[in-house]
């Protein structure tokens, strides 16, 4: 038995004979026919069943098939205007794989109701499309990284170094020491460069943030990239490459995903580089002449990242914030010191930061002295200041959210829908 895909037999012309595998997405009978749609990975296809054009026992079997059974028919193409896609197959037999109970979601349910029920409702359409432009965008980065020289390599999860913080740190007991699930692979990758050049990564991350808003995960994959030799300007070049082809490459094919999300691809096709640069004081004074309570030395939050966005359709950068709202590790900007040779990427449209990065602080002595003023412990990163210890390099880095890159790609209100199984403040189930 060859077995098509729903994909492949919209492309044969009528008369052909064909088998699909795959679950009833909708199910309609008249005492003798039955109209299935029928759904696999590649889309919907309407199957006709008519008492005498199938084996008794088959007709039979239709009447115990329902929403998400999982079934095999074999028949012949077809043209129905009527039908979707305007394709039927006429079925020659019908089995029935898997029978299905009540299915508990219907068309309108609670959201909690759908997070609860997550491990079916990744069945849907919705999910299935976001999944696969997830996917495209992974695929799309892999290839410009490649095509980049850049290395893939393998860093811990599990580490003793704080990163990004040590309030949003998840800890955990690694036999008789204490241990973290990783913000970042930051300094892991720091150490590869030296050896590999341009290095990156695609981990998860583990923020213990207490946010309850649509752009927060506490569990997110993380792509992270550390370059030997490039200073900021740098960095931001490669950021904007890099974006871009993973949306150009969304772009390319995954269009009808898009549209079945309802998100307007024309803005899209803008994302292309260079993308704008804004100083931190810039934004700061538009924001102020805007009615914002802001100063400097403040991060930007939601709001004001929203504000800063949301009549644009290309990512901007937002360099030099203050050294008080951002990590030690990164190199004091040479002509403004205040500031850091730094950049966030803020996605257009309003939906926020993408990417956080900066040039790396290489002066041992630098670094010591902001660890030791925010009284930070140097035991556990005698290995990470061991890297300016023998042979410094400039470097640079930065660090992907990927499931923020797809809510605002996808246009999705919320960012859990961005993940299969989401993790936050209050999910952990499934």
């Amino acid at each position: 038995m060859t077995v098509s895909t729903i994909g492949s037999v919209l492309m044969l012309p009528p008369g052909e004979e064909v088998t699909l595998r795959g679950w009833v997405h909708r199910i309609r009978t008249s005492g003798k026919i039955a109209f299935i749609v029928l759904r696999d990975h590649t889309g919907l296809l309407q199957a006709t069943v008519r008492k005498g054009g199938v084996p008794d026992i088959d007709f039979n079997a239709v009447g115990a098939a329902s929403v998400e059974s999982s079934i095999i028919v074999t028949g012949i193409v077809a043209s129905d205007p009527r039908a979707p896609g305007g394709m039927e197959i006429r079925c020659t037999t019908f089995t029935l794989v898997g029978p299905a109970d009540a299915f508990p979601i219907t068309e309108y349910q609670s959201e909690e109701l759908l997070l609860d029920n997550r491990h079916l409702w990744v069945r849907s359409r919705n999910m299935a499309a976001i999944m696969k432009i997830k996917a495209t965008m992974l695929q799309g980065a892999r290839e410009w990284l490649a095509a980049a020289d850049f290395t893939e390599v393998t860093p811990p999860v599990l580490t003793q170094n704080v990163c990004e913080g040590g309030t949003t740190l998840f800890s955990l007991k690694y036999f008789d020491r204490q241990a973290y699930l990783s913000q970042s692979a930051q300094m892991y990758l720091e150490a590869l460069c030296y050896s590999l050049g341009n290095v990156y990564s695609l981990t998860p991350s583990f923020r213990a943030e207490k946010s309850r808003t649509p752009r927060h995960l506490t569990e997110y994959w993380h792509l992270e990239l550390e370059e030997a030799w490039i200073d900021n300007r740098g960095n931001m070049e490669v950021q904007e490459e890099l974006v871009s082809a993973m949306v150009q490459a969304v772009l390319g094919s995954r269009r009808d995903e898009l549209e079945m999300l309802g998100r307007d691809v024309e803005p899209l096709k803008d994302v292309m580089p260079p993308f704008p640069r804004m100083r931190y004081s810039q934004v700061l004074e538009d924001l102020k002449g805007r009615g914002f309570d802001i100063e400097f030395g403040d991060d930007l939050g939601a709001v004001e990242e929203r504000a800063t966005t949301q009549d644009r359709t290309v990512p901007v950068f937002v360099t030099n914030y203050p050294k008080q709202c951002k990590a030690f590790y990164m190199k004091e900007d040479a002509d403004d010191p205040d500031t850091y040779a730094c950049a966030d990427l803020l996605a257009p449209e309003g939906y926020g930061e993408i990417i956080g990065g900066s040039e790396r602080e290489t002066d041992l002595d630098a670094l010591l002295a902001r660890m030791r003023a925010q009284d930070i412990s140097l035991e556990p990163y005698q290995w990470y200041l061991d890297l300016r210890r023998y042979g410094s390099i400039p470097h640079s880095g930065f660090g992907m959210g990927i499931e923020r890159m797809v809510r605002w790609v996808c246009g999705l209100e919320h960012i859990r829908d961005a993940m299969p199984f989401p993790r936050t403040i209050n999910r952990i189930y499934p």
